[in-house]
């Protein structure tokens, strides 16, 4: 049997971004990846938006991560030429009723540490973005995009410079906790049988199989699992805003807002579909759910101006009615076992968190 000081499961921008930050710590790592590339499920299907912090609960592992990783991660790209921009976002009420839920963003930003916040009067907005329909707002000049590919080909790069190896196509199959550290079942053409001293599930959806698969770990600290699967479509026509432009929150998600890429391109999403099991699959028809959403907030969006872009599926703690649920980054304080930290729930901010939460698990080691 192989031996290893340290594996890592998944080579998602999280599980990279750990791998990187244990080598440069000194420690021998191999990072296992069932598929044949880095961040070919979650990491690349999602809106690419650097997150300033501003809706998750004060106290929660999402607020303080979030914030730290956005400095880190803005950091990062100055000084590894990653593509970027603090684009900064809009946040609409479309009336009065919605003012209320601004001034709990509002609050609940300022108490994650999110200072530069900045309420807008209908005016100020029209001045901003003329095409908008708004009673106020809120804009965050901290918000940016990214370009998630170039972000895990740089964590790669300096993983791999500081000593990690990584195996594509090796599926953990299974595996025991021993006295001896923590033994895997690893599959694929190179299959092999490994022993590692500390180990690390960041494998995204799969975080929950690989729990399980591990004999010796308790099934009551394996929390459930609801895929939340989110529709994109993007914008056949340029773009009129300079801006993201957000909605106010919906359960599951952040609304059907809109983004752009770092060259000007708009698109939509993401919606919410409860999942029994991941389907990539997107549906053209859902675009007739959209523009509705969207024209609350942009009345001149014109017909048949939509087209399907791509779908991403956020690995969710909880169900559809637990929608709000935090990150878990279960270490020795919660289960005991030395050498072992097991990822579940991270999803969005998990890119904008990446660089802390590699962090908090290198504390935890």
């Amino acid at each position: 049997m192989d031996e290893v000081e340290t594996v890592v499961i998944g080579a998602g921008v999280v599980g990279l971004a750990i791998a990187r930050r244990l080598a440069q710590g000194g420690q021998e790592v191999l990072l296992l990846e069932q598929a044949a590339a880095i961040g070919s499920e979650t990491s690349s299907r999602n809106s690419e938006v650097i997150h300033a912090g501003l809706y998750y609960p004060s106290g929660s592992l999402k607020a303080r991560l979030c914030v730290a990783g956005r400095d880190l991660l803005y950091d990062y790209c100055e000084t590894h030429g990653i593509a970027h921009r603090r684009i900064g976002k809009l946040i609409v009420a479309v009336d009065e009723a919605q003012e209320k839920d601004l001034a709990a963003i509002a609050a609940r930003a300022a108490a994650n540490g999110v200072g530069d916040l900045k309420r807008l009067t209908a005016d100020e907005i029209n001045r901003l973005a003329p095409q908008l329909r708004a009673a106020s707002g809120l804009f965050s000049p901290s918000t940016g995009i990214i370009d998630s590919h170039g972000l895990m080909l740089a964590l790669q790069g300096d993983a791999e410079a500081s000593g990690a190896v990584i195996a594509f196509q090796a599926p953990v199959e299974g595996g025991a906790i021993t006295a001896r550290g923590y033994e895997l079942s690893v599959g694929g053409a190179g299959a092999m049988r490994l022993r590692a001293r500390r180990l690390i599930n960041a494998a995204g959806h799969g975080a929950w199989n690989i729990a399980r698969s591990l004999t010796g770990y308790p099934a009551d600290l394996i929390p459930p699992h609801a895929l939340a699967k989110g529709s994109y479509f993007s914008l056949r026509i340029p773009s009129p805003f300079a801006h993201l432009i957000y909605p106010v929150p919906e359960p599951g998600g952040l609304g059907i807002h809109l983004t752009l890429d770092l060259a000007g391109r708009a698109r939509f999403g993401p919606d919410v579909e409860w999942l029994d099991t991941l389907d990539y699959r997107i549906d053209p028809a859902r675009a007739q759910r959209f523009y509705p959403a969207i024209r609350r907030y942009w009345p001149a969006l014109p017909d048949d101006a939509l087209e399907p872009a791509y779908t991403g599926i956020r690995p969710k703690l909880g169900n559809a009615a637990d929608s709000g649920a935090d990150f878990r980054i279960d270490g020795p304080p919660v289960h005991g076992m030395a050498g072992l930290v097991q990822l579940f729930g991270i999803e969005s901010p998990g890119l904008t968190a990446s660089l802390a939460i590699a962090n908090e698990v290198a504390a935890l080691l």
